[in-house]
């Protein structure tokens, strides 16, 4: 049972990590992988980054482009779009709200 429930959360996390770190730099797909790996509770795959990619760029929160690569073909970088800063914005904030809580609910389970 514990499996399903971290895989839940680590779902949902994800995605806000995966803007969070597009509000910075431009990145791509296999850099989002080993910049989320630097955390191993945010850790995915290849396999799960793109799909995810694909499903925020249809839904207009982040935009690519391609761009040459000194070391190999091309890339395809991501970065968000101002719809996407916005999503970004609320999520940090629900995320911080949900977070004192949490906080506060384990700190006194009483």
């Amino acid at each position: 049972m514990a499996d399903g429930w971290v895989s839940q959360i680590r779902k949902g996390v994800v995605e806000v990590a995966v803007l969070g770190l597009l509000a910075g730099e431009p990145r791509y797909g296999s850099q989002l992988v080993d910049d989320l790996a630097a955390h191993p509770a945010l850790a995915i795959t290849p396999g799960t980054v793109y799909p995810l990619l694909a499903r925020l760029r249809k839904a207009g929160l982040v935009e690519s482009s391609w761009r040459e690569s000194p070391v190999g073909p091309p890339r395809k970088y991501y970065t968000l779009t101002g719809v996407g800063r916005e999503v970004l914005a609320d999520m940090a904030a629900t995320w911080r709200s949900v977070d004192a809580a949490i906080t506060t609910i384990l700190k006194d389970p009483s």
